[in-house]
């Protein structure tokens, strides 16, 4: 079964054509806010015009503009090709990119860049796909008094470890070609999922899940 991943979610635009795990196309390239200019004619240029049997979408959190141009594309492409549609979360993406590349043996946390002044956040499991919390909004100062992990990846990690003064930050991105790794059975909804809304006043540790 053939799989267009598309994740605009994050500064990164990553699509990828997947025939189960085996990689058929794949653009991955750092374009901060060129998402809706970039993605239909990337998707274009793989073969088949990037048919596929399903689609996946990264629904956030993230860019409030990136997410929905991904899912946009997501629902007009499964619209004219009569065929379902996914979500996943970009943090979740960025987890399984970790457990590829980095193979951690313990608990590890993705942290990435939110809106006024918050890191979107969670927890996951090195040998399992599910994971240990849910997503949450937090205060750069107050994740810095809470979070403790020596190793935090993801693109907020550099602040995190720069406002609480120790560790290591490894900056993962979402990767489009990570989706095989990720729970299936968990696909989620094409609901965007935001640390907050366009304008809404801030939140403090706001489960996502909640």
């Amino acid at each position: 079964m053939r799989t267009l991943v598309i994740d605009t979610a994050t500064e990164i635009l990553s699509v990828a054509l997947i025939d189960e795990t085996r990689c058929l196309a794949h653009l991955h390239k750092r374009v901060g806010r060129g998402h809706a200019e970039r993605l239909i004619p990337a998707i274009a240029g793989f073969p088949e015009g990037g048919r596929a049997d399903l689609i996946a979408v990264d629904v956030g959190p993230g860019s409030f503009t990136g997410v929905r141009i991904g899912l946009a594309a997501a629902k007009a492409l499964a619209f004219g090709w009569g065929c379902p549609a996914v979500g996943y979360t970009s943090l979740s993406i960025i987890a399984a990119a970790v457990v590829r590349k980095h193979e951690p043996t313990n608990d590890f946390p993705i942290v990435i860049v939110g809106g006024h002044g918050e890191l979107f956040w969670q927890i996951f499991p090195s040998r399992s796909d599910e994971p240990a919390t849910a997503i949450r909004s937090t205060p750069i100062a107050t994740l810095a008094s809470t979070l403790s992990d020596e190793v935090v990846y993801g693109s907020g990690a550099k602040a995190l470890v720069s406002a609480r003064g120790y560790g290591t930050a490894v900056d993962v991105e979402a990767n489009s070609l990570c989706y095989p790794l990720i729970n299936v059975g968990a696909a989620l909804p094409l609901t965007p999922v935001y640390g907050r809304g366009a304008d809404a006043k801030p939140m403090a540790d706001r489960s996502l899940n909640d």
